[in-house]
């Protein structure tokens, strides 16, 4: 019985502390005197059991809760992630409409200057083949300014789709640039076998970042 006294007594006196009330606060809660307040937190007597559901009841515990030693800690509840800011998405939005524009101005800019060299060649040797071949040397250089965009704007994964599109684009630029000699090497593009094998195993590659100071 004196144990219980005791744990009683612990847990009134440190769950109104908690709550920053003094005994007569307490006392004034439970229509009682703050001595006889006083007297359950120094073990001197017991609340009767409905005394000790109003004193539960008050502070937002159990009635086990007031005659157990020892508690478990109770675990936080998970945070609910905050909700998305609609400004800081429309602004996020906006870039990347703004990073995807000017992706799209730079690869037209490739076409633009390979258009106006065509016109000056053709002025100047009027040899339509030759100057024809300006367009297909624009497609390589167009990969070359996606790729450098998409790498610091873009997913980087795409950067391996880039990448073989670039090498195929060279392979045929080398193809069609010795057709006018009569020189058919159609074997050029064996090249892009081995070449597109290794594309994929490098995109296959996770690179495990270590530790500083390792």
């Amino acid at each position: 019985m004196d144990d219980i006294k005791r744990i009683v007594a612990g847990n009134i006196s440190l769950l109104r502390q908690e709550k920053k009330m003094t005994q007569s606060d307490l006392a004034a809660q439970l229509n009682y005197s703050d001595k006889a307040v006083s007297k359950w937190e120094r073990g001197e007597s017991l609340p009767d059991v409905a005394v000790l559901k109003k004193i539960a009841d008050l502070f937002g515990v159990t009635l086990d809760y007031l005659v157990e030693e020892e508690h478990p800690v109770a675990e936080p509840e998970p945070e609910e992630p905050e909700a998305a800011d609609p400004a800081a998405a429309a602004d996020e939005n906006l870039k990347k409409r703004s990073h995807a524009v000017i992706t799209a101005i730079s690869v037209l800019l490739v076409w633009l200057v390979a258009t106006m060299v065509y016109f000056l060649m053709d002025m100047l040797l009027a040899h339509a083949a030759v100057c024809s071949m300006i367009f297909v040397y624009a497609v390589p250089v167009s990969m070359i300014v996606w790729l450098v965009f998409n790498s610091i704007w873009f997913n980087r994964r795409r950067n391996y789709m880039i990448i073989s599109l670039l090498m195929w684009t060279v392979l045929l630029s080398i193809f069609l640039s010795l057709l006018p000699f009569s020189v058919n090497i159609w074997r050029v593009f064996l090249l892009g076998i081995p070449g597109q094998i290794i594309i994929w195993l490098w995109s296959r590659m996770r690179i495990k970042p270590t530790k500083s100071g390792i």
